[in-house]
């Protein structure tokens, strides 16, 4: 079957009511500390991406047993000393930055060393930001450059550690908050405000946290080595995923879409923050509360009206997954739109920002960037009508599914390569198009 897709028309107006798939972020987090608890976790909804499949693979090697049920997976854990490793264990982390990072949190007091590989894309990125904290502790983590492959052999007698997270990475914050946990004592993070799934499971499982806020940092104080329970949970829809229709209903003339039961955690939501300055008609309903994350039904319109944003800093890391698509909006919007300090961006999957830039400029959008600025000069009549190609992006699974949403809102011919992306992270991506009446090759 050929890897790649075929969109030769605008998707029609529509009215439509969807669920997104589990949360990923989430997802990974629940697996890992399922891993550790004492018992038998049961996790609903859990998303059957490769990401998530890979961490449950990884938890596996690590003598942890895991069944699918009929509709949720039972993992068995043995608490925090439950791992039980073999000599020359390698773990793969496929294209998961985030199994990557924070399974070397909770490898830290491993007495066999561990390899830790991933994929032509994973192994590129930076690894060095999540070794060097970790090494405080007390772990050995030998890499020869910045990326993957790398490995790791704890220490017996890990030791707490204060932690300045400057970066504003969940990631990195995570790591060390698991490598806390497995370490006596108190471990103290100043960390730059990030998704915070990590601290709200913390405080459902009842590990010993207190978090303070300030206004420009978190200050998070972990007493470790305390064993938790298993538990239960209901993994949320994902926001990153749903961003992709949101846009797409936007965009599109006189359609409206519900997305049901998607996780709105205020350290997930800056794409609506940014959108709704933009002039986006886009509603929360029945919002509720579930183990410390906000749940929403999400109500979407097309927006005729559209304007351009001077973006504010403040949303960048909680919208950071989101800007590719937040990007087609100013191309649509009226005015110019600014957006800054977005360097991050070149730090995932692939270098997004640049591939993003250059996809805009290919479809005929004015962009300026100047180091990790942008401005695009939207176009309220942007109607396309020629042939792309859209390849060599390093099956980054954001830069195919902005490129489907962007040949489905503007028009065009468009030969989208490197489906099989999408399976890292949103499995479901074009069935759930399917579903609101997309058609394609």
């Amino acid at each position: 079957m050929a890897n790649h897709i075929l969109i030769n028309k605008k998707i029609d107006s529509y009215d439509k009511d969807i669920v997104i798939s589990g949360d990923k972020s989430i997802s990974i987090r629940c697996v890992l500390l399922a891993s550790q608890a004492i018992g038998k976790s049961k996790i609903y909804n859990l998303l059957e991406s490769e990401d998530v499949l890979n961490s449950l693979k990884t938890i596996d090697k690590l003598g942890i047993k895991f069944k699918k049920k009929k509709n949720y997976h039972e993992i068995s854990g043995f608490g925090l000393s439950g791992y039980k490793i073999k000599k020359n264990t390698v773990i793969n982390a496929g294209n998961s930055g985030t199994l990557a990072r924070l399974i070397l949190g909770l490898l830290i007091d491993t007495n066999k060393k561990i390899k830790l590989i991933g994929d032509k894309s994973l192994s590129k990125r930076d690894f060095k930001r999540i070794s060097d904290p970790l090494k405080l502790f007390g772990a050995n983590i030998f890499l020869k450059k910045k990326g993957l492959p790398l490995e790791i052999l704890g220490t017996e007698f890990p030791r707490p550690i204060n932690y300045f997270e400057k970066i504003g990475s969940a990631q990195c914050k995570s790591a060390v908050m698991l490598a806390a946990v497995k370490t006596p004592g108190k471990t103290k993070i100043f960390a730059r405000k990030s998704r915070n799934h990590t601290e709200l499971l913390f405080k459902n499982l009842k590990i010993p946290i207190t978090v303070i806020k300030k206004k420009e940092i978190d200050v998070i104080e972990i007493d470790g080595l305390k064993n938790f329970k298993s538990f239960v949970y209901n993994v949320p829809g994902d926001i990153s995923s749903s961003s992709f229709f949101i846009v797409l209903t936007i965009l599109t003339k006189n359609s409206k879409l519900k997305i049901r039961n998607v996780n709105v955690n205020d350290t997930r939501t800056g794409i609506i923050s940014i959108l709704k300055r933009m002039n986006a008609n886009i509603l929360f309903k029945n919002k509720r509360n579930y183990k410390g994350e906000q749940i929403a039904d999400i109500h979407i319109k097309f927006s005729k009206n559209l304007k351009s944003i001077n973006c504010p800093k403040k949303y960048n890391s909680s919208a950071i997954d989101e800007f590719l698509v937040i990007f087609l909006v100013a191309a649509k919007s009226k005015g110019v739109s600014i957006f800054k300090n977005l360097g991050e961006l070149n730090k995932k999957e692939s270098p997004r920002l640049n591939i993003a830039v250059a996809i805009l400029k290919k479809i005929g959008v004015k962009v300026i960037k100047k180091d990790n600025d942008l401005k695009i000069f939207g176009n309220p009549n942007l109607n396309l009508k020629k042939t792309y190609i859209i390849e060599k992006f390093r099956k980054d699974h954001r830069i195919f599914m902005m490129s489907c949403i962007a040949a489905l809102a503007f028009g065009g011919k468009w030969k989208i390569k490197n489906k099989d992306s999408i399976n890292s992270s949103f499995p479901d991506f074009l069935k759930k198009l399917n579903e609101i009446g997309c058609n394609f090759k």
